[in-house]
């Protein structure tokens, strides 16, 4: 299977609703490599690399959120597999 990176901007109410706890306990069921993170201007950012079927279920499921969130959009950008992650994290 192919392997793929996504990296991922979510727009709306995403702070405070678990969005990035939620995002790693998903991604690490799924094998999923890379890192979720808050942004200041009230999104969050995420890098998921893996193989390209599950990367594509992981962004499907930002779309939505946890419980609580509210998506307005997200931005996508597909990207080069690069292999520099062990583990998937949240970046503090």
């Amino acid at each position: 299977m192919p392997t793929t990176r996504a990296h991922v901007y979510v727009h709306g109410r995403v702070q405070g609703v678990f969005f990035r706890a939620t995002t790693r306990d998903k991604a690490i069921a799924l094998g999923v490599k890379g890192w979720v993170k808050n942004c200041l201007d009230g999104g969050v950012e995420a890098v998921f690399e893996g193989e390209k079927d599950v990367v594509e279920k992981i962004v499907n499921w930002c779309k939505k959120g946890p419980a609580g969130a509210f998506v307005n959009h997200i931005d996508v950008h597909w990207e080069k597999c690069s292999g520099e992650f062990d583990e998937f994290s949240v970046i503090y």
